[in-house]
């Protein structure tokens, strides 16, 4: 049986990044309605990563410690000298090895989403709006390659940067085709919540906004 502290790390290394992780799957499978499902969980990623660290770093101090001979433990060999893998340092190892990627998946998540063809819009420069968008809930550059990807589909938008350190994205789009509602609520779908909006006209507080 797995040791109940290595599921711990694992799980704590899984629900730190699903709030990150879950938005670009929703995004590659085309179904952006998921993507919000674990947005709850941002808050408290700190807290899942350091518990994972902790337990992890438990998990291999009580792997290499001198063991006394005179306890038998589960992870001792048996009879004919087998020790089960599931309490192998391999096995950690490999443990360890995948809450790693789990919890740096936000440093490299982005490059599953990212495009390198330019999208082209057609559009007059007098028709062209610049506006910048307001975002809650932005933490790495798999959000910001997520609020691109999906408010850049939007019929009419010509350009979107996100911004996790300003909390922004910056939206370039062609009014006669689209407006800055349809836009904000596009990128509403993937858990990441726009607040606000700033135009040539001020700042303007968003309304009715689906989450």
């Amino acid at each position: 049986m797995i040791d109940k502290k290595v599921l711990t790390g694992v799980a704590a290394a899984i629900g730190a990044s699903l709030c990150c992780i879950t938005p670009v799957l929703a995004v590659l499978a085309g179904s952006t309605g998921m993507a919000s499902s674990f947005s709850w969980m941002e808050p408290y990623r700190p807290l899942l990563i350091g518990l994972s660290v902790v337990v992890l770093a438990y998990a291999w101090w009580d792997k290499l410690k001198v063991k006394k001979q005179d306890i038998e433990c589960a992870c001792d060999p048996d009879e004919v000298g087998h020790v089960s893998f599931w309490h192998t340092k391999a096995f950690l190892a490999l443990i360890t090895l995948f809450s790693a990627v789990m919890l740096s998946f936000p440093y490299w998540g982005d490059s599953l989403i990212k495009s390198d063809t330019p999208k082209v819009v057609y559009a007059d420069r007098d028709s062209l709006v610049k506006t910048t968008i307001n975002i809650k809930g932005m933490t790495c550059k798999a959000c910001e390659a997520t609020v691109e990807k999906v408010g850049g589909e939007v019929k009419g938008v010509a350009f979107i940067k996100a911004s996790t350190k300003q909390k922004t994205a910056i939206v370039e789009y062609d009014k006669r085709q689209t407006d800055i509602q349809s836009i904000m609520k596009s990128i509403g779908t993937t858990g990441y919540k726009p607040v606000s909006y700033k135009d040539d006209y001020g700042l303007h507080q968003a309304e009715n906004i689906s989450k």
